[in-house]
């Protein structure tokens, strides 16, 4: 016994000791070096490439240095040792500058079990490029792929292109599929980042989209980014099963998509089960589209709440799915989204004519999208700077023939403030389509049949009507966007 207890200790310590960590300090560091002390630092990201790495690694990066090239880092971690990249030192975010050498800074490829913290990373070239990107995740025939964590990112000054049928470029990108091994993420966390000056998206993810090879990542979960002056889409989910997007804002987003584009704040794709609560969406201004949010193509079960959604030119929310393909093996077609709790404050400001003309509704529901709820919402509308602008509270519309199904409007506040121009809702040939104990408060047109409607003025004196759920520090910011009326 006493034996196999000291084969077992020694068998523990070799454990232990493969746990290294490597210093990387780009003013003093050598790659002669060993890397295993701030004193013996190495200097380059090349050495770092050089080098597999093992569950339980450290890479810390010096405070205040900066780095030009790529981080293509190799080897995995395990559950419970994950492979950590962090900075050690006082002093600013190591930075990594791709200088638009490849379409990636950091390349995490093949990997799991990764997590990255504390970095900076830019990827501008000399000039745009389609797919430039500031950090990739990518797997291809590996199956499941677990734990990649990034947290505490700054991605900025990515210089893609803004046209998506080009290739577009993102902050922060993820891409899993397989031609033999079907693959997906498992456990991948987006936290605290901050992007900005992106072109064209924030974060984003590519998949097993179609429904006939549909393998969705699982535990996705992207809180507390903040995501600015990016012009086309904030954060998109892609074939996710249950993804969890919280408490990010995104804002500012400068007008320089072509009419051929749409964009949108935060939305999903081909997603099922996708929770979207506590968020803030300003300032979109896609030319086509340009919502707060949208559940969008192959999307089923997503509830959208206690999401604060302002000042956005194409409008609060959009539902939709394509037509066309309707009954496809990889079009299942968007059904069962809930909408709920949110505040959307002068929305629909598109000051151009899009598309079909002057579009910009609140409210956009099109194509075969089912059974859709749109619930105790409380939607103010602020007088347009202009009277062109699209007035349309609701536009109900076909995507490619079919028009929505069963969509139900509850205990919304429709509230006109300063207006004495009108405002309509259109429904078009949409099918079993029901208003109930909704309040319309304005100069409306083609008002909806509401058995239960409310037609006085909401009194958001003595308190705004606000979900008992909805945050305080969202609370705090609608009051400050009504004093500025």
């Amino acid at each position: 016994m006493k034996m196999y207890t000291f084969v077992l200790a020694l068998l523990l310590c070799a454990c232990t000791s493969t746990q290294r960590t490597f210093y990387v300090d780009s003013i003093t560091g050598d790659d002669a070096n060993k890397g295993s002390s701030p004193t013996e630092a190495w200097k380059s990201l090349d050495k770092l490439n050089q080098q597999v790495f093992e569950p339980g690694d450290r890479i810390l990066f010096k405070s205040g240095t900066e780095y030009v090239g790529q981080f293509e880092p190799k080897g995995s971690g395990s559950e419970g040792k994950p492979v950590m990249v962090d900075k050690y030192g006082d002093g600013g975010k190591p930075i990594l500058h791709g200088d638009g050498q490849k379409q990636h800074t950091i390349l995490l490829e093949g990997l799991e079990y990764w997590e990255l913290n504390n970095l900076e990373v830019t990827n501008k070239g000399e000039k745009p490029d389609p797919g430039r990107n500031g950090i990739i995740i990518y797997a291809w025939d590996k199956g499941d792929v677990h734990h990649i964590h990034l947290k505490n990112l700054t991605v900025r000054d990515v210089n893609g292109s803004c046209i998506k049928n080009e290739g577009a470029g993102n902050g922060i990108y993820w891409h899993n599929g397989g031609d033999e091994v079907p693959t997906r993420f498992v456990d991948l966390l987006i936290e605290n980042c901050h992007i900005y000056r992106c072109q064209r998206n924030g974060i984003t993810g590519n998949g097993n989209s179609g429904r006939d090879k549909w393998f969705p990542s699982l535990n996705v979960v992207i809180r507390g980014n903040l995501i600015e002056q990016v012009p086309g889409d904030g954060i998109v989910p892609i074939a996710c099963d249950g993804a969890l997007v919280e408490h990010n804002i995104v804002r500012d987003s400068p007008d320089l998509l072509r009419i051929e584009d749409a964009a949108a704040g935060i939305w999903p794709w081909s997603c099922d089960n996708t929770i979207i609560p506590f968020n803030e969406v300003s300032g979109q201004n896609a030319k086509w589209d340009g919502q707060a949010f949208d559940s969008d193509y192959n999307c089923r079960n997503t509830v959208i709440q206690y999401n604060f959604s302002h000042d956005n030119a194409g409008g609060f929310v959009m539902v939709c799915n394509e037509g066309n393909t309707l009954g496809e093996p990889y079009n299942i077609g968007t059904e069962n989204t809930i909408i709920r709790h949110n505040v959307s404050i002068n929305d629909g400001l598109r000051a151009y004519p899009t598309r079909p003309g002057w579009f910009s509704p609140v409210i956009h529901i099109s194509g075969p999208a089912k059974q859709t709820a749109i619930e105790e919402n409380v939607i103010v509308i602020m007088k347009k700077p202009s009277p062109e602008i699209d007035r349309s509270v609701l536009i109900m519309d076909n995507w490619g023939g079919p028009w929505p199904e069963n969509t139900v409007f509850n205990k919304n506040i429709f509230y006109v403030i300063n207006d004495d121009l009108q405002y309509k809702f259109i429904t078009g040939s949409s099918k079993a389509t029901q208003f109930d104990g909704n309040v319309f408060y304005g100069n409306f047109i083609n008002k909806p049949d509401d058995r239960n409607a409310l037609e006085k003025e909401p009194d958001f004196t003595s308190g705004f009507p606000f979900h008992e759920n909805f945050p305080d520090y969202l609370r705090e910011k609608v009051i400050k966007r009504l004093k500025q009326q």
